[in-house]
């Protein structure tokens, strides 16, 4: 890696349904007039952004541009943070993260107010300003049963958005994000059954009951342009936990397009907390949705890590 050039860039070939590869060479061009120079590798495998990333800010990188979808960027993020005696910290304090989405979701490009397409995210990378975000660190049980840690940036659930990940990424994404999540939540809507869940938050206890899905949200939009925590700031050093309790199907249905607008706060079964700490714990099988991705389940701890990363931002 030649750390000269200073700006690594990481590409998900694979995501958006493989869009991002066949559109790759205009990206590149796009990159080319913006930035100058970059060294580029493309993911083969999943995990192997946070391994990449990993080595390019070892290497000296002082801005990693991650092209695709949200789990692309998840896994990016998992690369500017190691465990350091069991404490996280960040590789690179200085590094800056950058994103070209090109995916499913979409939604952290949402939560950080870049527009939709390769054009406006090339023009926040090349006239944006960099600044300090908050991230999450949380504790799972992965598909081997392993209680592992992992990192986000934008937003942890539980609940049905889990089996709506695990569905979705096991389907074909041709007809784009929106369309792709709103089957996979139709789907696993009919199929769903809530979840006896316990949540504390700051070490209190805040609920204890069946739960539809419960967000952990640093940003404000998941599920493909859900727009579920109207309320969360992206670096205000807390968590905005949404926690929709015990709606019945009929409930969903006729509230659903509610959550894309930001109005589903008022309903009575659906609550929200604040706090830098949170821990879930159940006694059924309840999964994960994390930036997007299905890592596993709970139980789970997410802890808040105040102004964790740099990002690039519209100005």
């Amino acid at each position: 890696m030649d750390s000269d050039k200073k700006i690594f860039v990481v590409v998900n070939p694979h995501s958006a349904n493989a869009r991002t590869g066949r559109e790759w060479p205009r990206i590149s061009r796009a990159l080319q007039e913006a930035i100058g120079d970059f060294e580029v590798l493309k993911t083969r495998a999943p995990g192997e952004a946070t391994r990449i990333t990993r080595e390019a800010l070892k290497s000296g990188f002082r801005m990693i541009v991650s092209v695709g979808g949200d789990g692309t960027h998840n896994e990016v993020v998992n690369g500017f943070f190691t465990l350091a005696g069991g404490k996280p910290a960040p590789l690179n304090p200085d590094a800056v993260l950058a994103v070209v989405t090109k995916g499913t979701g979409g939604d952290f490009r949402k939560s950080l107010g870049i527009e939709k397409d390769i054009e406006p995210a090339i023009r926040v990378l090349k006239n944006g300003q960099d600044r300090l975000i908050d991230a999450g660190m949380l504790t799972l049980v992965n598909r081997k049963s392993e209680k592992v840690t992992r990192f986000f940036i934008n937003i942890a659930s539980f609940g049905i958005g889990g089996d709506v990940d695990d569905r979705v990424n096991r389907q074909t994404k041709i007809l784009g994000g929106k369309i792709s999540f709103l089957r996979g939540a139709v789907v696993a809507t009919v199929l769903y059954k809530n979840k006896q869940v316990k949540i504390s938050i700051d070490g209190e206890k805040k609920w204890e009951g069946r739960v539809y899905n419960a967000a952990v949200a640093n940003g404000q939009y998941f599920g493909g342009g859900m727009w579920v925590a109207p309320g969360a700031k992206l670096d205000d050093g807390l968590f905005d936990v949404v926690v929709m309790g015990d709606m019945s199907f009929g409930e969903i249905l006729t509230g659903g397009t509610k959550i894309y607008q930001g109005r589903h706060l008022d309903h009575p079964k659906v609550k929200v907390f604040r706090g830098r700490v949170v821990e879930a714990v159940s006694e059924e099988k309840v999964l994960l949705d994390v930036d997007g991705e299905q890592p596993g389940r709970i139980p789970s701890v997410f802890t808040l890590l105040p102004k964790s990363i740099r990002v690039r931002m519209p100005e």
